[in-house]
């Protein structure tokens, strides 16, 4: 991919320069044109100067050959227009006193831009002042074009992820900066972040303007490689001049093409994407309402639907989006961890959303696929009640993340739904709802102070303690699991009763051990 390093004036700028105004520039025709860029400039007083152009000059005359003859004035006003001068400057004097009527309505029907120079004005100056400006500005363009090129092949290099290549081509921007798929679905996006979710939050009309012509500070460059298209990277009001802007996009995608074919990243710029929104769902750190043009942008439907927030255990977010795909259901998939997958779940408000969370999970567990077929049949689906409320998502996502650990943390064996809510996993369940609150940490710490504070604690009695209590106090179990004699099982019973200053015998007393050691386990998970 290559850009075309064209920094320029604009004709406005021209003429707000100091060695300009002192020559009394006044604007006769074209005044809606100034914004037009200013390549070079071109002293001549020939009448056919339209053929030595190549576009984009600012021709600067005196007229004096032009003097006398209508249709020549015109006729030069017209050949610069075919030419595609971005303006011309007429130095008043001998030749033309006054400002060329003539010459003045042509460049307004051409929209050419024309200034007349009411005072004297060595043309010489002027030429030296806009060409060297020219020349600092494309050479400033080119190390601007090298540095961030740079930059951005040292984040690759150090395998970088995708965030952190579109925050280096934000922080040269100083704009919003969004990656897309074809269907303008946002993937990721970097900026100031309150920028960023004001552009999210029109995306939708933002997101026809980007595909289609650029102005107004949007630039976008298409991202892919032999042939094929796959994507574009948008700078999203760009203040800079359109050269710089378009520099920049360039650089972005070209880093971004290279990024992708030297695969930096193991998930898909789609599952990141994914996976960055259900994260911050899932933390609370961001507000749900700040994360709504995000989750807008990023194709998931959010308005007037039931959310239905599940976590995944031992299975794959690769395998769970395909399942979502095959059910023609809605719907965000991240890894949150390792073997633990968040489904976000969107249907509309007619559907029924407890039978159609079951559907998934069954076709989940049944879905043939080989060895990731096998995986799914162990797969644990959690769910927590549907959300009719967007704000309402984050703490059902943490709901059924805790009813996830805790199916995790239950003995094996035991007999459960096929989607797993919170009724299901009883006392461990709320117990590890509650495992945060320091009453729950106090209260844990209290009962099982004897133990804890052992050195042998871990290592033999906490474990006889926790399957003594989950075998329902089964002794002959208990022995049997640790590999012990009764009396040895015994004097350890024994031991621990001593610790904790306890009768194990008690139910109520027993109970609160228990209760006591679920909230420590959910503590160190």
């Amino acid at each position: 991919m290559t850009t075309a390093l064209e920094p320029a004036l604009s004709v406005r700028q021209v003429l707000a320069l100091e060695r300009v105004l002192a020559g009394e520039p006044e604007v006769v025709a074209g005044a809606s044109q100034l914004d037009r860029p200013v390549r070079w400039v071109h002293v001549a007083e020939a009448a056919d100067v339209g053929v030595m152009l190549s576009g984009g000059e600012m021709v600067l005359t005196t007229g004096v050959l032009l003097a006398g003859d209508p249709e020549a004035q015109a006729e030069y006003i017209r050949s610069l227009h075919r030419a595609e001068a971005s303006a011309v400057v007429l130095g008043l004097g001998r030749a033309f006193p006054t400002p060329p009527e003539v010459m003045r309505r042509a460049a307004e029907r051409c929209g050419l831009p024309m200034v007349v120079l009411h005072r004297p004005f060595p043309f010489a100056e002027l030429t030296e002042e806009v060409q060297s400006r020219l020349v600092r500005r494309k050479f400033a363009a080119v190390s601007l074009s090298e540095s961030v090129r740079t930059a951005l092949t040292g984040l690759i290099t150090a395998g970088a992820p995708l965030q952190r290549m579109l925050d280096e081509i934000a922080s040269h921007s100083a704009c919003p900066v969004v990656v897309t798929n074809l269907a303008h679905r946002v993937l990721a996006t970097a900026g100031e972040r309150s920028a960023v979710d004001d552009v999210l939050r029109d995306w939708e009309r933002i997101a026809r303007q980007a595909g289609g012509r650029e102005g107004d500070g949007w630039v976008r460059a298409e991202l892919g490689g032999r042939g094929e298209r796959w994507g574009r990277i948008v700078l999203c009001g760009y203040r800079g001049d359109a050269a710089t802007g378009r520099l920049l996009a360039d650089r972005g995608a070209e880093a971004l093409v290279l990024h992708r074919m030297l695969g930096g990243t193991v998930h898909s710029w789609e599952e990141q994407s994914a996976e960055s929104l259900l994260t911050d769902l899932v933390s609370g750190v961001v507000p749900a309402r700040q994360l709504l043009p995000r989750a807008r942008a990023a194709g998931l439907p959010v308005n007037r639907r039931t959310f239905v927030p599940l976590v995944v255990r031992d299975a794959e977010a690769v395998q769970l989006d395909r399942v979502l795909r095959l059910l023609g259901l809605s719907g965000l998939v991240a890894e949150l961890a390792d073997g633990v997958v968040a489904v976000l779940l969107s249907l509309a408000r007619d559907q029924d959303a407890e039978a159609l969370a079951a559907h998934f999970a069954t076709r989940l567990r049944t879905e043939a696929g080989g060895g990731a077929a096998d995986a799914c049949k162990a797969a644990v689906v959690a769910a927590a009640d549907a959300r009719t409320g967007w704000d309402d998502v984050p703490a059902g996502l943490r709901e059924a993340r805790h009813v996830a650990d805790a199916v995790a943390e239950s003995p094996a064996g035991l007999d459960l739904p096929v989607v797993v809510r919170l009724r299901d996993v009883h006392l461990r369940g709320l117990v590890r709802l509650l495992r945060d609150d320091p009453h729950v940490q106090s209260f844990a710490e209290r009962e099982l102070d004897g133990l804890l504070c052992g050195a042998d604690a871990e290592s033999e009695l906490l474990p006889v303690l926790r399957t003594y209590l989950a075998t329902g106090r089964n002794k002959s179990r208990t022995a049997q699991l640790h590999h012990v004699s009764r009396p040895a099982l015994y004097r350890r019973l024994e031991a621990i009763e001593a610790r904790l200053r306890v009768d194990l015998d008690d139910f109520e007393q027993a109970a609160s051990v228990h209760i006591a050691l679920l909230a420590h386990d959910a503590q160190q998970g």
